[in-house]
Formats: structure tokens, sequence, C-alpha cells
């Protein structure tokens, strides 16, 4: 089988928004050191790398990530390069005459690096877009940077089109080397009771 990770590697170097908590890993027991297992713990906030938010991150009436159907992060996928845009929101007119064909659409934007400190210019996307995917039947979005909106945004209008068209998404997932084209996602959160985000290892099947 042949696919893409899309997964970001996480580590303490992992760019996180400022303020965010960062990834730690602590070893409590390590065999180089006499231990007959290894084990360890992390700590870090559940918006790093690809990751998927849950509705109860941006409405006060939202599931979390535990309630959603797991049909949202598995299936036909549909990679688009809007790397033209630039960093602003992309809008409904920037697709061109990039058609819509899968429930599932991912952002390449080309607009975050991922391996280096977290930057605050980042290509995000517009309501009236995800308004127009939804429209279309697209039940989840994603791209390659932090977040459908800018990071100094507070209002978060993107997010609040996420809820009222009841769209799944994936956020800061790594689409550098993937081409545009047709996959298949499987991107699973895990099943974190109560929690507000969960990491995904996001590949794309070929």
């Amino acid at each position: 089988m042949k696919y893409y990770d899309i997964s970001p590697p996480i580590k303490p170097e992992t760019a996180v928004f400022p303020g965010d908590q960062p990834f730690e890993r602590e070893i409590t027991l390590d065999m180089a050191k006499g231990a007959n297992i290894g084990l360890s713990w992390i700590k870090t906030t559940l918006h790093i790398g690809a990751h998927t938010d849950a509705p109860s991150h941006y409405h006060r009436d939202g599931a979390a990530i535990d309630e959603r159907d797991l049909n949202y992060y598995l299936g036909a996928c549909q990679v688009l390069d809007v790397s033209h845009v630039g960093k602003r929101r992309i809008l409904t007119k920037d697709l061109g005459d990039q058609a819509i064909t899968t429930e599932r659409v991912l952002f390449k934007t080309l607009s975050f690096r991922h391996a280096d400190p977290f930057q605050m210019e980042f290509t995000s996307l517009s309501a009236e877009l995800i308004d127009h995917l939804a429209q279309l039947g697209v039940k989840l979005v994603g791209l390659d940077t932090p977040s459908v909106d800018p990071a100094d945004s507070k209002d978060l209008p993107s997010h609040a089109a996420l809820h009222r068209n009841n769209l799944a998404v994936i956020e800061g997932v790594d689409l550098d080397q993937v081409p545009a084209g047709s996959y298949k996602l499987v991107a699973l959160p895990l099943r974190l009771v109560g929690a507000d985000a969960s990491p995904v290892r996001a590949v794309l099947i070929i």
C-alpha cells in the first residue's frame, strides 16, 4: 500500500500557538538505566501537529471529540493546491476551475513551515468558502496550517461556519510533498472523553 504520512513529527520543538502547552515527554522507566521496561508520560496541548478540533472547542453546546462519528475522518478525499492565494483567507473564487469531487477536502497552502517556530501569518479559510463547501456535500475540511482562522482572530468566523454546517476539521497537516489529487484519508482522533480536540496520525492512501 502506498501512502503519504501527512502528520508532522511531535516533539518539544513542535510549534504550538503562543501561550499553549508545548509537547513534553518524561521518562519514568529507562531500560538503558537498568529498568525491565521502557515507560514514559507526556504533557501537551491537544492542538498540536496534525489534529482535529471538536465542536466543543468553538461552541459551548458542541460535542466533545469522543462523541464525533469516525466516518468524518475515513474515506475519499481530495487535495487542492491553493498555494497561489498567499497568507490570507481562501475565498470561494480562489478555487477557480478546481471541482469539488469528494466529501473531504484538504487545502495545500504551503504557507506554514512546520519545522520552524510558530508563525503568526498563514493562509486560513473564509466562512463563505466553508458554507459553499457544505452546500456541495463536503463534511470535512482541512489545511496545512494551525487554524482555519487567522492566528489573531477573536470572533473565529470560520470555526463558527464549521459548527453551523456540522463539518469536521483537520488542521496542521503537512502537505508539502503531496500532489493535488484524489486519495483516501485516514485520520482518526483518540477517544479522549470530554476533550476539545485530538492529535491524529493522518495519512493519505494513494
